[in-house]
């Protein structure tokens, strides 16, 4: 890809859920200091699942170094999020915390709508639609989801001119790309949120009166919904799929192998619609290692760090091949303070990244206030 001026790039972040969501942080932090650029840059963001709550956060303002040393369990002194609220106090999980939904336990199908639409064409439809709509509805309560995107956007939508978070209709089984033209208008919590609810795991997400759920029932990665976009590269994180499928005899490893491959088909499907419309594409995938460190229990709380840690390490392997490094050298450098840790305290941090501009402006109210005195 040589090119004198900038490429344009789409980054797709796919579903993994919480052990997917911590592989996609330590992916990106690697991203960001093999290349120098800043990915929150990237002209199109797409996110599914897990990889709408870490991309929401991302175009939010929060550097890839911010989310590891948050996550680590690092304290910024004086720093506070866009609510105002102490950075300190906010959940290092990234959004895994489970607490019942509240109401009686449901029982029977979840939407009966998406059953008898699936059945009336089901060409038209993914396997995982029908399934989702014979799963209880979800007892687990989203708001979790929903807090840590508050922190960052409290209320509206983020920015960034074209984030996509990426859910499904629970009614008809389609997806649906929140924050694209066509889409209905949600804030960035409760899209965030919808794309990761996981039927019969978590309650659906009701945005302008239609309920939603998890995006990754219509694909993993949701990465060829960037094949008309006229874009010169993609860079696709996808924690589902695997660069080195297993042959395990244990039967859990087993059936999440089998899914790591059938994630891995429809993502080499999906990347062949990109390649034909003219765009290259990069798939950063897990390695053994991550599988590893994961587990086949993606919804884990456990390891958190660990994957991270790993994900650092293999994610900038993978970028260090020369048929990738190939296709990233044209990358623009973004703004070093985006790529790393700044110097010095957050007081004296550049007024973009997290929460400084609350605190600025609120520096500034008090300094008005004492010369008004």
């Amino acid at each position: 890809m040589a090119r004198s001026d900038s490429p344009r790039v789409g980054l797709v972040l796919g579903a993994g859920g919480i052990m997917g969501g911590a592989w996609i942080t330590g992916g990106l932090e690697a991203l960001a200091t093999e290349t120098g650029w800043d990915p929150a840059s990237a002209d199109r963001v797409v996110g599914t699942s897990a990889g709408s709550m870490m991309g929401a956060l991302l175009v939010s303002g929060v550097p890839p170094w911010f989310m590891v040393a948050h996550s680590a369990g690092r304290t910024f002194q004086g720093l506070a999020g866009a609510d105002g609220r102490p950075a300190a106090t906010a959940s290092r999980s990234g959004g895994a915390q489970f607490r019942y939904a509240g109401g009686l336990p449901p029982i029977g199908p979840g939407s009966w709508r998406l059953i008898a639409n699936s059945l009336r064409s089901p060409g038209s439809h993914r396997p995982a639609a029908l399934l989702a709509g014979w799963l209880p509805r979800g007892p687990i309560s989203t708001e979790p989801i929903k807090e840590t995107i508050r922190r960052v956007v409290p209320h509206g939508w983020t920015d960034h001119p074209s984030f996509w978070a990426v859910a499904c209709d629970y009614t008809d089984g389609h997806r649906v790309a929140f924050g694209r033209e066509n889409a209905p208008e949600a804030d960035l919590a409760d899209a965030v949120a919808a794309s990761c609810a996981i039927p019969g795991f978590y309650e659906p997400v009701t945005i302008a009166g239609r309920r939603y759920i998890d995006g990754g029932l219509w694909s993993t990665s949701n990465l060829d919904i960037l094949r008309n976009e006229a874009l010169d590269l993609v860079i696709c994180l996808n924690p589902t799929s695997s660069l080195h499928p297993p042959h395990a005899w244990n039967p859990v490893e087993r059936l999440a192998g089998l899914a790591r491959r059938g994630s891995g088909r429809r993502l080499g499907s999906e990347r062949k619609k990109l390649v034909a419309a003219g765009t290259e594409v990069v798939l950063i995938q897990p390695t053994d290692e991550d599988h590893e460190a994961m587990g086949p229990n993606l919804m884990s709380t456990r390891n958190r760090n660990s994957v991270i840690r790993t994900a650092i390490r293999t994610v900038r392997e993978q970028l260090l091949a020369p048929e990738v490094a190939g296709f990233l050298r044209d990358l623009p450098p973004g703004p070093d303070y985006k790529i790393r840790e700044p110097d010095g305290p957050p007081s004296e941090w550049p007024d973009t990244l997290p929460g400084v501009r609350r605190r600025t402006a609120a520096a500034r109210g008090e300094s008005s206030r004492a010369a008004e005195a």
